[in-house]
């Protein structure tokens, strides 16, 4: 054992080495995650995946240097974001770029649609030689007629293939992607970055509300969609009218939206909430005074609310944080209400692709309902009474779907932790 006098004279030395130790550690340059991500501002859903990847980073790689790789971050959402997550840098140049490719140890393709920025990936993994994941996309995605399910670009699977992971937001997608010659090693279903989605801005939110005489806790909002999004009506879109879609669109519109205006009736008249209509997506805002709020009848009118401008991600989230539950004809609001501790009921059809699928995957199966199946159809008005009139069961059910995702993204950040930090 050490005796006093040893012990005084090689404290000196034993602390002058473990403070050099800090202090090289600490002038270890941080580990750079390009984070690929922000598809379009013209859908909250997609403005989501951002902010909800960048919460988890933040959360399980605070060490990590991130910077942001968007497709598109104007309207707003680079300010949004930049509020939120001051220490990001986001890439806007070319010049960045390259930078991004030489100083970033690794690239991660965050959440989406698809293998939305693969030309970018591509890029990186033939530029750079340096690893690259992929969090949480639907595969082949895209609209995606049945017979043409099995269509896709075969570099996607080669990007797939060589990628550290390869994670996939829905269980379908990971199916598909196993049957068609997927060979990635680390790989499974993750649910999409947005469960993950913290953001708020809740002066707006709470200004309109109290204009509309909405309370908290006391109304319920609802999305309406059509088969096909028809971006061709947004000038920021630059898009010639898609003349087969829009006739497609005519035809199921009705089919699609009535049942969510008939338990938009049933709410009002059978409960003691308003309804808020809103939107996903730019567009939604004309389809949810068409589909939705024009032809209720007078009564239930009276106590439905149109909301006629679109609205940013944090906006969204600090209304329905506000509210009673949500349900509609759409993906990315019911993820970010589950998030948020809302309950919340998705109802798709087959043009959606298989993101739907994801609510059975966090164990919310009986609050997913297929518009191409009469049976659920007719399940979807007492589903939403449900829903609404018994909040300790949904609460719960809510509780324990999070527990899962929070459970999955512990376990896949953790691989993305081992993969940067070898």
């Amino acid at each position: 054992m050490m005796n006093r006098r040893e012990f005084l004279r090689d404290t000196p030395l034993l602390m002058g080495l473990v403070m050099g130790a800090i202090e090289g550690a600490a002038a270890a340059p941080a580990k750079v995650i390009i984070l690929r991500s922000s598809w379009q501002t013209v859908n909250i859903g997609d403005i989501g995946h951002t902010p909800g990847v960048l919460t988890l980073l933040e959360k399980h790689m605070p060490q990590a240097e991130v910077r942001l790789w968007p497709s598109d971050v104007g309207d707003g959402v680079e300010e949004m974001l930049a509020k939120r997550f001051p220490k990001v840098k986001i890439i806007k140049t070319d010049e960045e770029k390259q930078k991004a490719l030489k100083e970033g140890d690794f690239m991660l393709h965050g959440s989406g649609p698809s293998l939305v920025a693969k030309k970018d990936m591509d890029l990186w993994r033939k530029q750079t030689g340096k690893p690259y994941g992929i969090y949480g996309i639907t595969f082949p995605g895209g609209y995606v007629f049945q017979e043409q399910a099995a269509k896709f670009d075969p570099l996607d699977m080669e990007i797939m293939n060589q990628a550290r992971f390869c994670y996939f937001r829905d269980s379908v997608s990971y199916e598909f992607a196993r049957s068609n010659g997927l060979t990635c090693k680390e790989t499974g279903f993750s649910p999409d970055g947005a469960f993950a989605v913290d953001l708020r801005n809740d002066a707006p939110a709470i200004a309109f509300l109290k204009e509309h005489n909405l309370k908290d806790g006391e109304f319920v909002c609802v999305i309406p969609q059509y088969r096909f999004t028809p971006w061709w009506e947004l000038k920021s879109k630059n898009r010639a009218v898609d003349k087969a879609k829009e006739a497609y669109n005519d035809k199921m519109k009705e089919q699609d939206n009535k049942p969510i205006r008939e338990a938009i009736i049933a709410v009002v008249r059978q409960t003691n909430k308003k309804v808020l209509i809103v939107p996903e997506n730019e567009t939604q805002v004309r389809i949810g005074k068409e589909m939705l709020y024009d032809p209720l009848p007078d009564d239930v009118k009276e106590k439905v609310v149109w909301r006629s401008t679109y609205w940013l991600t944090d906006e969204a989230i600090s209304t329905y944080v506000r509210s009673a539950g949500l349900f509609g004809i759409e993906m990315h609001s019911p993820i970010m209400c589950v998030a948020n501790g809302i309950p919340a009921i998705v109802c798709r059809f087959k043009e959606q692709t298989s993101k739907g699928f994801m609510w059975k995957d966090v164990g919310l199966g009986e609050w997913l309902f297929d518009l191409d199946t009469p049976e659920d159809i007719a399940r979807i008005t007492p589903a939403v009474l449900d829903m609404i009139q018994n909040p300790a069961k949904s609460q719960a059910k809510v509780k324990k779907a999070m527990k899962l995702v929070d459970g999955i993204f512990k376990k896949t950040m953790g691989v993305l932790k081992k993969e940067v930090y070898v």
